[in-house]
């Protein structure tokens, strides 16, 4: 036998039932529920990318501040190498983050946007039309079923009034019973009451019966109509569920960095780098290009010899051309005040009075570089011309 206490936890478990009316609000809300989801995402992760900016500007901002005093650091050969190794890995890593950031805006955000406007269609006065189709749905479906129940109610509490008729006027007929203050009379109208009471509980019970027997045989079609519109909205659910999963799964695949192969790529360089360490090489070359193992030029007995007259000079300037003289654009025209016959085959002769393009300046030897009109080029005394 039941207890009052579970007959009250299982009225109320009935009364939360997907089956009785108005329960299937949740489940309309449900498409509401989930146009607002779609904006929370939406907005979770555009504030994860703020944060993969952020992180990337960071690391770009600490490898530009490091970056000179590494370059400038007392550090050399390999060790230094190593050093800089970690601002270079930072600004990919910078480029990597920033990356992120871009695709979790451009690429995930706007494909949960798209995919939203093209889902969801809001109506003119507020909400949904989906909400509204499946609303509409379940109201029908429920409207002949709502009836029912409340006849069925009606009937119910019908019966349980007579009920409580009937046991009121048998507990005044047995109190009544053998009792010699109550006049023979007044126990046989009591008897008489009890009579009709019970047989108006009958009556009202058979009727409660008829009505629960409608209700019990319309609930087959009524589950099926329901279970209908709610398959209708688990199809449209499971159509979301589908699309926010694969919207998650490539959120995970930009921020996943550890199977990101330029992750990948950069650290397995930078330990390559710091491995490659070489303190027998680094000290090697310290030795060599600051130690005694530099080159350098022993006293020696040195021949003097003689130094040939302009040969030096007239050669330094050959070597030295493109470094010592400049380069006249278009030239500047001379004329020879003296006859000058070239002693060397770079020399450039020329006739008093005779006109010609200087075109390099005059080095500190004292010699210019000339063309004349037919072409010939060399060098020649900056003293024996004028400008035109």
């Amino acid at each position: 036998m039941s207890t009052p206490s579970s007959q009250s936890s299982t009225e109320d478990a009935s009364a939360h039932s997907f089956w009785m009316p108005g329960n299937y609000q949740p489940t309309v809300k449900r498409t509401e529920d989930a146009f607002q989801a779609c904006n929370d995402i939406v907005a979770c992760f555009q504030e994860r990318a703020r944060v993969e900016r952020q992180y990337a500007q960071q690391l770009s901002e600490w490898s530009n501040k490091w970056k000179p005093v590494v370059d400038s650091s007392p550090l050399y050969g390999s060790l230094l190498k190593a050093w800089q190794c970690f601002m270079s890995s930072a600004d990919r890593l910078a480029s990597l983050h920033a990356s992120i950031c871009r695709s979790l805006v451009s690429e995930d955000g706007d494909r949960v946007r798209t995919w939203q406007k093209d889902t969801f269609h809001k109506k003119l006065f507020g909400g949904f039309k989906e909400s509204q189709d499946t609303e509409t749905g379940f109201t029908r479906a429920q409207k002949p079923w709502a009836k029912r129940l409340k006849k069925l109610d009606k009937a119910r509490r019908a019966y349980h009034k007579v009920s409580r008729k009937e046991q009121a006027a048998r507990e005044r007929q047995v109190h009544a019973h053998g009792n010699p203050d109550v006049a023979i009379d007044k126990q046989k109208k009591l008897q008489e009451e009890g009579e009709l009471a019970r047989q108006e509980a009958e009556k009202v019970r058979g009727r409660y019966e008829k009505v629960l027997e409608e209700v019990n045989r319309y609930a087959p079609r009524y589950m099926e109509e329901m279970e209908s519109i709610f398959d209708q909205s688990q199809d449209e659910e499971r159509k979301r569920i589908v699309f926010l999963k694969q919207a998650f799964l490539s959120v995970h695949k930009h921020l996943d960095v550890t199977n990101n192969e330029t992750v990948r790529a950069v650290y397995n360089e930078l330990h390559g780098t710091l491995a490659a360490i070489d303190e027998q090489e680094d000290l090697r070359w310290w030795k060599n290009t600051y130690g005694p193992g530099m080159p350098t030029d022993w006293p020696h007995f040195q021949e003097w010899t003689p130094e040939k007259k302009n040969k030096r000079g007239k050669k330094d300037v050959e070597k030295k051309a493109t470094i010592e003289r400049s380069v006249i654009i278009g030239g500047v025209r001379v004329r020879a005040m003296y006859d000058y016959v070239g002693q060397e085959t770079d020399e450039l002769s020329f006739k008093a009075g005779e006109e010609f393009l200087k075109i390099e300046e005059e080095d500190d030897q004292g010699w210019c570089r000339g063309m004349k009109d037919d072409g010939c080029e060399g060098l020649y005394p900056a003293n024996y011309v004028e400008a035109v």
